[in-house]
């Protein structure tokens, strides 16, 4: 008896063996050419990304990104896109309705980033935005909601269109530039540039969130076919991507995520702190909680670039630009 107990448990196990084994293999490691814009490197529109490779959460969903630099502006992000450059890219939300109306197979596949903070930054001795009358002010391209949101903030504080002049200038890097040397009299920067001038004596005249209800600034984006035909790669890579947005807003990692930006940016700890208390207490929106898309923030884009008169009736709804399938999948939306 004992000895036929015996062999059906070795028989059992010898079943059993190929099973455990399955489950023990670790997930294939798949390579993605990601599109990162080659100004934005040093800023904290790259924090999740340097986050999801410096703590490990792309090699866990066994992803490795071959990151490719995108020369020029963010709307360059599509077209490399586009012409098969890269797999996936980030890329601002306005460029990529505008590509998606113009024949573009790309869709958004996770958030990015939501209510960028844009603050208006002058130069030493003006005041106020009424200061800025008949003087140079530093925007982006029309259609961006940086521009958007900066004239909404002159207009408000009494400044109309017309009353002050505009050059465009594509990137924080363009627009520092044009301020520091003097051509500019202010321009909309993002962080940490803005809280590196201000500590230099440089003045803050508003930020983009007295104007601006919930959006989603920014993007992740695929081609849709494509995305369809690698559903589990785009999965494991949305997973990465939420577990360093989770990780970012958990204030017990706030030391961990100090250290990174002050390693990937020109920014100190000090203002690195800074920044992540302006985004986090409290939050602000800034980044998604894990990755997901805000939908009514994605509307109001469109909303805002109708208004800008980059886009004419009737108006596309918000879902023909995003697939969402990829986020429901890993139970992130």
């Amino acid at each position: 008896m004992i000895r036929t107990h015996l062999v059906a448990a070795i028989g059992l196990l010898a079943c059993l063996a190929p099973i455990a084994s399955q489950a023990q293999q670790p997930t294939p490691v798949t390579t993605l050419r990601y599109g990162q814009i080659a100004a934005s490197a040093k800023s904290i529109s790259s924090l999740p990304l340097y986050v999801a490779q410096r703590q490990g959460f792309l090699a866990r969903h066994g992803i490795n990104l071959d990151v490719v630099p995108i020369q020029g502006g963010t709307h360059f992000m599509l077209e490399a896109l586009d012409n098969g450059t890269v797999d996936v890219t980030y890329t601002a939300t306005p460029y990529l309705v505008k590509a998606a109306l113009a024949g573009s197979d790309a869709v958004a596949i996770a958030g990015a980033s939501g209510n960028n903070l844009y603050t208006l930054i002058a130069k030493p001795g003006i005041s106020s935005i009424a200061d800025l009358k008949d003087k140079t002010v530093g925007l982006s391209l029309p259609v961006d909601t940086i521009t958007i949101s900066t004239r909404r903030l002159l207009t408000k504080h009494g400044l109309d269109e017309g009353a002050y002049r505009t050059v465009e200038l594509v990137g924080t890097p363009a627009r520092t530039k044009c301020l520091t040397e003097g051509e500019c009299a202010a321009v909309p920067l993002t962080q940490p540039e803005d809280f590196a001038l201000i500590a230099r004596g440089y003045r803050r005249l508003g930020d983009s969130s007295e104007v601006v209800p919930e959006l989603q600034f920014s993007v992740l984006a695929v081609k849709r076919a494509w995305g369809t035909a690698n559903k589990d790669v785009v999965v494991r890579l949305v997973r990465a991507f939420g577990d360093a947005f989770a990780f970012m807003a958990d204030p017990k990692n706030r030391a961990e995520t100090v250290a990174i930006i002050s390693a990937t940016t020109s920014a100190t700890p000090e203002i690195a702190r800074q920044l992540l208390t302006f985004y986090y207490e409290p939050d602000k929106g800034v980044f998604p909680r894990r990755g997901e898309i805000n939908l009514k923030g994605f509307a109001q884009v469109i909303t805002f670039m109708a208004e800008a008169k980059e886009l004419s009736a009737p108006l596309s709804d918000a879902n023909r630009f995003i697939d969402l399938q990829h986020l429901q999948a890993a139970g992130l939306q």
